[in-house]
């Protein structure tokens, strides 16, 4: 070879004290090669090359970043880069100038010479193919971080690891990394497919041939490494998992070795090489479980728009609307946001549609759904992807695997090696094979309150659970999970009716495995014994966490799977009083809920379980009270009494005291109800209370509501609005949904009435938004009659009538009427202010029909208002009767010592009186009323009585205004006083 062979002719660039060999991308520094980065390199050369010129920042960006879109961002921060490597503004000297709204442009001057340059051949020159790369994805959805994130990473830390299970797309991941740094390694990028490579033995060979190196020997390791050592390159291994041991040892010493080598790998298990930087690929982001998702939301998942691109790709011509979004959210859920199997079932919705796709997925999950013809062999379904780890497995991780896909969700180590015993494997191979897959990514892992739980993604868990019963041992295995769930449940010691008070966050992880255990149980003939018994544990457990419809469904299963053997006994007792609570929370108050407390009832007077006795009680007087049978609910109460004397027990003491308070409210006998409410507090206050839950209500938090209205009703609004508040608060504080909602129900009105329309508005949207969702349905109908209601006393009728007529339809086919008089009330005002006369008469007389004969309930005297505003207010107006209407009203409110109520009719017929020419009357009527209010004063109900009483004073009796109210009880007396008056 001549010496000339390796000169080559190359125009030099020289600028300041810097020297530019574009053909060669190097950039020298008084003789000193300086390190730039390709794209910034692409820049410098282009303003060099129009030096003196404005660029535009269109221009440079497709000069460093060609066929690509990127913000101008991306530009400016090179630009900066640039400028501090030169030292631009140093010493004066300058280079690189913006020029406002048109681009940038090259300042320093430029000599241009044509200078004759060795080749450089030396050992580590690579000779690059015209193909070193996959072609990318057009795009790449929900990883553009982590692409981004790892191209730094792997550009400051020479070796990443991308690791994760199969079909997270660690490939496609890799060619775009690939892709985004070739520029900095000016093209020198080798992408090695390791999947087909059958030997270890054969992977040096494999990457020398890859990087263009020709090795002479049968192992090229040691010339392969000094053959990289002065190159910049950057080798992608991809697949390493089943030749795992030699690419550690090969990366580790190029690592070490070849200090300007870059290496990439994809695994699904770390290598554990020195200098390793592990990035482990998770899941793509799904929506959450929600039933109210909308199609926005939905799609700011990346795995919700990965599907609907796929499904677009398919041919599926629709957008998605917000009734699908929740459909697509569940599938992308139960695919647990893997990207293959995502793609997999995405590409059948051209055909069947998003909703026929969820039905093909729920009936069968079909692991065999054909993908790209172009992807890898073990990517085109998902029983190839699994075939390909599974077959790396050695025996005993198999076999653990297939025992792990009994499991539903999360589980622990304690729990995976006491089913396992009796196995082949003992306590030690099953922790080992546990780790094993954890390290193959085969295993998930959470850390819960420093326990580490364990799960299988839904994809692999279905491809083990057919290996598990390819195997035969899939009945052994699933009856040893459902027996330990049964002793987990019987250990934990959780006391039907002590629950409310035990902290159950440690067990919730298990849910998914009971109902697992459960499902199995009742489907397997020889094993309906396993499932009763594990219903009848399972009903506090599912209360305590507020999974009422599990609660219902399972104690419906136990029931009646019960045999005769089982019948009468304490186990029956579980049931009956698990299917009565959950039944009335969730359904309704159907005769189903009576019969099941009913049942109840007779067996533990049978079994002389006397507390179970009592809380039947408690349902039985809350079942009477929703049906408004409220002498009914009286003659339990006192019923109540005579168990709590026999149990000698403080807290059944408290509980059948307020039980007789809510019974008395409802009967409209106030004074007795609050005297019987505040004992149960006292009695509360002992410290041998220990109070819990009763039928799914806290009672103290019942005792409050009820307090608070029958303060309302006395004539105490500001005391009521405490009580309120404080049965919020103490709502608030135990966190559990029902008596939150159920509070929120019972007291908005009370803000409805007092004027404090902010506070009910915000009561009634809590309802609103959550009541539904967490299964309290008859809880969310009274939440839209309480928006109702709310409006028409904002003066918007028209908006309150369609939702308390839909409201009062539903609570009355659920049997729910004990708060259907207050809206029957507010629908009837509304329909009088639109001018619906006849269906305003219609609705309280149906609601005065309904009330029991010769009971003068609470709610009457407010039906009998409203009954006379509809006589007055006609075109017709029946005087005679609105006037003794009215009076029953007032007399009957007297009696049962409801002065709000008494006020309000009270101002009904002064106003009227007044139309008439009877100022005296009215004023002597309503004056001898507001005399006895002594809070309150800032209500609605007061305000329109003083604003009337205003209207009506002689010259001697002063204007009420608001000093009036701090005037001594006697003096305000004395001033309205009726014999002062002329």
């Amino acid at each position: 070879m001549s010496e000339y062979d390796n000169l080559a002719m190359c125009e030099i660039a020289y600028f300041g004290k810097f020297r530019l060999v574009a053909t060669r991308r190097l950039l020298y520094r008084e003789g000193k090669e300086v390190a730039l980065g390709g794209r910034q390199l692409d820049i410098l050369t282009a303003l060099v090359e129009h030096a003196g010129q404005v660029m535009s920042p269109r221009d440079l960006m497709e000069r460093a970043w060609p066929n690509m879109v990127v913000e101008e961002v991306n530009l400016r921060v090179h630009i900066a880069n640039l400028r501090k490597t030169l030292g631009d503004g140093r010493d004066g000297a300058r280079y690189i100038n913006n020029v406002p709204r048109r681009g940038y442009c090259f300042l320093a001057p430029v000599r241009r010479v044509q200078e004759v340059q060795p080749l450089e051949m030396a050992v580590g020159a690579i000779s690059l193919p015209a193909q070193r790369l996959p072609t990318p994805l057009p795009r790449i959805i929900g990883r553009e971080q982590i692409v981004a994130e790892l191209s730094k990473l792997l550009l400051s830390h020479r070796f990443v690891s991308v690791v994760g299970s199969g079909g997270l797309g660690k490939t496609t991941i890799a060619v775009s990394i690939a892709h985004a740094v070739a520029d900095d390694f000016g093209g020198a990028v080798f992408f090695v497919d390791l999947a087909s490579l059958a030997e270890t033995a054969l992977l040096s060979t494999t990457v020398a041939s890859a990087v263009g190196y020709r090795a002479l020997s049968q192992d090229p390791a040691d010339g392969l490494v000094a053959f990289l050592a002065h190159s910049r390159i950057l080798i992608v291994l991809d697949n390493c998992e089943h030749v795992i041991e030699g690419v550690a040892k090969l990366t580790e010493r190029l690592f070490n070795e070849a200090k300007d080598v870059h290496i990439l790998t994809t695994s699904r298990e770390s290598l554990r090489a020195e200098g390793e930087n592990v990035h482990l690929l998770m899941p793509l982001e799904y929506p959450p479980a929600t039933p109210s998702v909308t199609a926005a939301a939905a799609l700011a998942s990346p795995a919700v728009r990965l599907f609907m691109d796929r499904a677009v790709a398919g041919g599926y011509r629709s957008g998605l609307t917000d009734a699908d979004a929740v459909v697509v959210a569940d599938i992308c859920r139960r695919l647990d946001g893997v990207p293959l199997a995502i793609e997999l079932v995405a590409g059948r919705v051209g055909m069947y549609g998003i909703r026929g796709t969820a039905d093909l997925l729920n009936n069968r999950f079909d692991l065999l759904w054909q993908g790209r013809r172009s992807a890898l062999p073990r990517h085109q379904t998902l029983s190839a992807m699994l075939d390909w780890s599974y077959n790396l497995l050695c025996a005993r991780d198999r076999h653990v695997i297939n025992i792990l896909s009994v499991f539903v969700g999360e589980f622990t180590l304690e729990v995976v090696q006491a089913i396992s015993e009796g196995f082949a494997w003992s306590r030690l191979d099953v922790g080992l094979a546990i780790g094993s897959l954890v390290d193959k990514s085969l295993i998930g892992t959470t850390e819960v309150d420093g326990v580490i739980h364990f799960r299988l993604l839904d994809t692999t868990r279905a491809y083990a659970s057919e290996k598990l019963a390819e195997s035969g041992e899939q009945g052994a295995v699933s009856r040893r999970h459902a027996l330990y769930f049964c002793n987990l449940l019987k250990s934990a010691a959780i006391n039907v009716l002590e629950f409310s008070n035990r902290d159950l966050r440690p067990l919730a992880s298990h849910v998914a495995n009971i109902r697992a255990a459960l499902e199995w149980s009742f489907a397997s003939p020889s094993d309906i014994s396993i499932g009763t018994e594990l219903a009848a544990l399972a009903t506090p457990f599912f209360r305590g966490l507020f999974l009422l419809g599990d609660c219902q469904h399972w104690c419906e299963r136990g029931l009646a799977e019960l045999d005769n053997s089982e019948r009468g006994t304490f186990k029956e007792l579980i049931l009956q009083e698990g299917l009565a609570i959950s039944a009335m929370l969730t359904q309704g108050n159907g005769e189903e809920v009576r019969t099941a407390i009913e049942r109840g009832l007779m067996l533990a007077e049978t079994l002389n379980e006397g507390q179970h006795q009592l809380q039947l009680l408690a349902g039985l007087h809350l079942h009477l009270i929703i049906k408004s049978d409220f002498l009914g609910a009286l003659e339990v109460a006192e019923r109540s009494v005579e168990v709590a004397d026999n149990i000698d027990d403080i807290d059944a003491r408290v509980i059948t005291e307020w039980m007789l308070g809510t019974s008395h409210y409802l009967l409209g006998k106030l004074e007795i109800a609050q005297f019987h409410c505040e004992l149960g507090f006292t009695y509360a206050a002992s410290p041998a209370s220990t109070l819990s839950d009763f039928f799914g209500y806290n009672h103290r938090v019942r005792a409050l509501i009820v307090l608070a209205r029958v303060l309302w009703l006395r004539g105490f609004p500001d005391r009521a609005a405490v009580a309120a508040r404080q049965a919020i608060e103490d709502a608030e504080i135990r966190g559990d949904p029902l008596n939150h909602y159920n509070t929120l129900v019972f007291t908005a009105t009370i803000f409805i009435q007092r004027g404090d329309f902010e506070t009910a508005e915000h009561c009634i949207e809590d309802i609103g938004v959550n009541a539904e969702r967490h299964g309290l349905k008859p809880l969310g109908t009274l939440g839209i009659a309480l928006e109702g209601e709310l409006a028409v006393a904002r003066g918007e009728p028209e908006v309150g009538i369609p939702l308390l007529r839909g409201a009062l339809t539903s609570l009355r086919a659920e049997r729910h009427k004990v708060a259907t008089a207050e809206f029957a009330c507010a629908l009837s005002a509304a329909l009088v202010r639109c001018g619906s006369f006849r269906q305003a008469a219609e609705t309280i007389d149906m609601q005065i029909a309904q009330t029991e004969p010769y009971v003068e309930t609470f709610e009457l005297p407010e039906l009998l208002r409203a009954r006379a505003e509809i006589w007055l207010a006609q075109p017709n107006p029946d005087c005679v009767a609105a006037e003794e209407t009215l009076g029953r009203s007032i007399d009957l409110a007297r009696s049962q010592g409801a002065l709000a109520l008494e006020l309000r009719s009270a101002t009904v017929l002064a106003r009227h009186w007044i139309a008439q020419s009877r100022q005296n009357d009215a004023r002597r009527l309503l004056a001898e009323i507001f005399q006895r209010c002594t809070e309150g004063f800032d209500t609605t109900d007061l305000k329109a009585a003083r604003q009337l009483l205003n209207e009506l004073r002689i010259p001697r009796w002063p204007e009420i205004t608001t000093s009036f109210y701090n005037v001594k009880h006697e003096e305000r007396a004395e001033i309205c006083h009726t014999d002062a008056m002329p």
